[in-house]
């Protein structure tokens, strides 16, 4: 695999800095590449993330753990080893894990997109020997249209209900892509309320610097007459029968990647299903690959023996690796 980074029952791990990258089980000193729940999870002694993923993992491990944060591209010197956290553009303070040692260098992509997202820094390529890489979208299929026009898509499909006086419920993970949406969206088409846990998660982002506008927190209370205009944002656990009775006429949409699979929309039941994802396509995997000069890679998460198949076909040196996530956990299905 590489001189630097293995795998054992704990995850990816760095012998000569004696540290787990996203590990699948508590140990001593994690990396952590963002703060989705199937990449950082509870029980490590000591989590080392970027300035901007600080207060997401409070959020999710508890105020009490042990965290110490760097900016994007400062190096640290985990004992003889350097590690750096780059920009990977798939969500609030994400990184890719740069770790080098005596001319060796082993980047850990975690989860990325290439698109803009004005939530988050954008994703960098960086060159190395060895590019471990998510394969989530991994399928030809998987080819993104431009956000902007998947936005115009949303606010026409809002403005078209609004006018009806029928709510509007548009689906997206709550720690990421919410606040993807709610940035993307106009809100000068009506009132937009957003579920407790979407609201939860804001409140960190804004505390954190990012921009999110003024909304409104979807109660028991809330004007029906306002919901009658309005766009919500919740989670897709929120959609069962016994939540949405609070609205009188209501149409709801999915915001994901996994729309562009038509079955997915109807196992989801919705009316709509938007193709808006935090991970890159196929073409953007590849020309990402190719990008970084590796000669080896490793795909990890999702569609890898694909990728596989066609980079050694290409004449690279890639390999599958088996993780604990190979399914992604909720992040595949919700994204």
């Amino acid at each position: 695999m590489s001189n630097l980074i293995c795998v054992n029952k704990n995850g990816l791990y760095c012998p000569r800095g004696d540290f787990y990258i996203d590990p699948w089980r508590p140990v001593e000193k994690a990396v952590i590449t963002h703060a989705h729940s199937d990449h950082a999870r509870w029980g490590s002694r000591y989590y080392l993330c970027t300035t901007g993923s600080e207060l997401l993992l409070r959020r999710r491990l508890g105020e009490e753990v042990s965290i110490e944060t760097v900016p994007y591209h400062r190096t640290k010197k985990i004992k003889d080893v350097s590690v750096t956290l780059v920009p990977a553009g798939h969500m609030l303070g994400s990184a890719q894990i740069k770790v080098e040692y005596n001319g060796e260098i082993v980047v850990v992509s975690g989860d990325y997109k290439l698109d803009a997202d004005p939530t988050c820094e954008s994703f960098e390529p960086v060159n190395c020997n060895t590019f471990i890489s998510e394969a989530t979208f991994a399928l030809p299929i998987y080819k993104w249209k431009d956000p902007a026009g998947v936005f115009k898509e949303i606010n026409n499909w809002w403005k078209e209900n609004s006018e009806a006086g029928v709510t509007s419920i548009l689906y997206g993970y709550s720690l990421g892509k919410a606040q993807r949406l709610i940035a993307g969206i106009d809100n000068s088409i009506g009132p937009v309320f957003v579920h407790g846990s979407v609201a939860s998660m804001n409140e960190a982002y804004i505390r954190s610097g990012v921009r999110i506008p003024e909304l409104k927190n979807l109660t028991d209370t809330a004007d029906k007459a306002e919901l009658e205009k309005a766009m919500v944002i919740a989670p897709p656990s929120a959609s069962s029968p016994g939540w949405l009775r609070r609205f009188k006429k209501y149409r709801t949409a999915f915001a994901s990647g996994w729309m562009q699979i038509r079955g997915n929309r109807r196992r989801r039941n919705v009316d709509r299903g938007f193709v808006i994802s935090d991970h890159a396509d196929w073409y953007d995997i590849i020309s990402t690959i190719k990008e970084t000069g590796a000669e080896n890679v490793l795909l990890t998460h999702g569609y890898t023996d694909a990728v596989v198949k066609y980079l050694r076909e290409c004449g690279c040196n890639a390999a599958s690796l088996k993780t604990a996530y190979s399914s992604e956990g909720e992040e595949v299905l919700e994204e």
